[in-house]
């Protein structure tokens, strides 16, 4: 546990903050005073969102610079993008697993690396690998192997980025109803029992954003 971080008036980016759990995470981060920008693929028209690619290094770099220039800080990043592909390697593609690993891990690893040196000490940055970064899944292979390389990326980080006084927090939440396996890349979802209510899971990883938390395992989250 390190120090609490004060949410009022910081200034926070959220990647897929129009996803289904990204959506709630913004909300959240909002009831507590901070300003918040959401960032994904598509246009929404709202004046704190950003249309941006972040599979491309150079996209993040200008989504980061366009934040900081415009808000004059950067005190919390999150990162909820992601895409999900099922079924056995044998019928996935090669496209398929290339975009599941640009979309999960090269996306976070490019905006992580272009996001740390704008932010200041006591500053906190969130990457959610999921329950599948714990134990993967036959039929979810790449996935949760490109999930699994977010939580080692997030763990070697942590410490990397304490040097500057960042805290790093790895969110491994159980399944949660975000609808993300409904729109599935490729396959076919299997049946999974109901999962956490997106709100809760959201309400988790911000109370761990302001608690000093460094750590959200499965066993942290609960309906």
């Amino acid at each position: 546990m390190e120090a609490a971080l004060n949410l009022t008036n910081k200034v926070a980016l959220i990647a897929g903050g129009t996803g289904g759990l990204g959506q709630h995470i913004a909300t959240e981060l909002q009831s507590r005073g901070c300003t918040v920008i959401t960032c994904s693929r598509s246009q929404n028209g709202e004046s704190h969102h950003i249309s941006a690619d972040l599979r491309s290094p150079d996209s993040a770099q200008q989504a980061i610079s366009h934040v900081v220039e415009k808000y004059g800080s950067l005190d919390i990043v999150v990162n909820a993008m992601g895409v999900v592909a099922f079924g056995e390697i044998g019928t996935t593609s090669i496209d398929t697993i290339e975009e599941v690993f640009l979309t999960n891990t090269f996306g976070h690893i490019f905006l992580v690396q272009a996001a740390l040196p704008h932010m200041p000490k006591g500053s906190v940055l969130v990457g959610i690998s999921g329950v599948i970064a714990e134990q993967n899944l036959p039929g979810m292979s790449v996935y949760g192997a490109s999930k699994a390389a977010v939580r080692s990326f997030d763990e070697a980080m942590s410490r990397e980025a304490r040097k500057n006084g960042v805290r790093i927090i790895d969110a491994r939440p159980p399944h949660t109803e975000t609808g993300l396996a409904s729109r599935a890349i490729a396959g076919t979802a299997p049946k999974f029992p109901v999962g956490l209510d997106p709100e809760i899971v959201a309400k988790r990883i911000v109370a761990a954003i302001a608690s000093g938390e460094t750590d959200l395992p499965s066993t942290a989250f609960s309906n």
